[in-house]
């Protein structure tokens, strides 16, 4: 018998009507995640199930666990801008699986009036909001499981484009917080530091508890999706750029434009176009699958797997047959975690 790996997925079907209406066609579909799902082409010994749709939430941008394995989800209904005279009411949601049936059976809304979160991550007693020119982090300090407080950790950031404004926070060796910016943003963060400046792409990497912010690497186009292996190795994937998996080195420059000049190049070039990143580790999974990285074609309505190894002072990569691939165009994945049950949880913008 074939052993099942669990892939649960994120669904959203609200967003669907914006999506279709871009590729301009007359006859839009109602959203349906029972017939996406039958459209889905799974690797071999995987399964898949709906964990969350709407109405529970809206456009997830990014989510990430907290220690006590509940998904935390920045959720926008007015990307990619705000109309005039709209009231900002973004959300950052909590949805739990209590009874670990695969399916989110709780919601719980821990903060809104927000505008385009576009970044979400549990620490420090609360959770860290990419939002919009500031990064702010939010605490629930009654237990209510509403955030009561909101304080401004950093403020500047450029929002010249929603697209590329601060966004995909992950946590990285050292307690360091990494975050992502991308190709038109320009950026000019007041700290006790001093100024720090990024104008255009890159990683910013920060540490809370001396509030020193620095510039990681530069470069890319989009960068959406930032990673560690088991060493401290970091990389990235660039969701305009086209090189696939890339290995940020401290320091380096990555074209920002093609045939411009740089210092390295990603690991895959000709690839197409990625956003989000995880690395695999989990007992359900074969063993052929650990440490894979897994990232997201969402122009082709792909999940796809790479394998990375060393090659003397850096690093190759190998793209493996998909995850998933499907032949709905509304399979739109933008962000995929593993959880901590084992499974690997897919942000769908359908």
């Amino acid at each position: 018998m074939k052993s099942k790996y669990l892939v649960p997925v994120l669904c959203i079907a609200c967003a669907a009507q914006h999506l279709f209406a871009q590729r301009q066609l007359k006859n839009i579909p109602d959203p349906s995640p029972d017939l996406q799902r039958e459209q889905f082409e799974l690797a071999d010994g995987f399964e898949i199930n709906l964990f969350a749709s709407d109405p529970q939430l809206a456009k997830p941008i990014q989510m990430n666990f907290d220690a006590r394995g509940r998904l935390w989800v920045a959720s926008s209904e007015v990307y990619p801008q705000i109309e005039p005279g709209q009231v900002a009411n973004d959300k950052v949601l909590i949805l739990d699986d209590r009874n670990s049936d695969g399916t989110a059976d709780s919601t719980v809304v821990f903060a809104e009036g927000l505008l385009i979160p576009t970044g979400v991550l549990p620490g420090d007693g609360g959770c860290y909001v990419a939002n919009s020119t500031e990064l702010l982090h939010m605490a629930d300090t009654d237990d209510d499981g509403k955030a009561d407080n909101a304080r401004v950790v950093l403020s500047g950031f450029g929002t010249e484009d929603t697209h590329h404004i601060l966004h995909t926070l992950r946590w990285g060796p050292g307690c360091s917080l990494y975050m992502n910016q991308s190709i038109y943003i320009h950026s000019h963060i007041e700290t006790p530091w001093g100024i720090k400046r990024l104008n255009a792409g890159g990683i910013w990497q920060f540490r809370p508890e001396t509030l020193e912010l620095d510039v990681f690497a530069r470069g890319w186009v989009n960068t959406w999706g930032t990673h560690f292996n088991q060493y401290g190795a970091t990389f990235a994937t660039d969701g305009a750029g086209g090189e696939g998996i890339n290995y940020a080195v401290p320091g380096a420059s990555y074209a920002t434009a093609y045939g411009a000049s740089r210092i390295l190049r990603g690991l895959n070039p000709g690839s197409p176009k990625h956003c989000g990143l995880e690395i695999l580790h989990s007992p359900n999974l074969p063993e052929d699958w650990q440490e894979s990285f897994i990232t997201n074609d969402f122009r082709g309505h792909r999940v796809c797997r790479f394998v990375v190894e060393e090659d003397g002072a850096g690093y190759t990569s190998r793209e493996q047959q998909e995850l998933i691939k499907s032949s709905h165009v509304a399979f739109r994945p933008i962000d995929i975690k593993m959880g901590p049950d084992g499974a690997i949880y897919i942000a769908d913008w359908y």
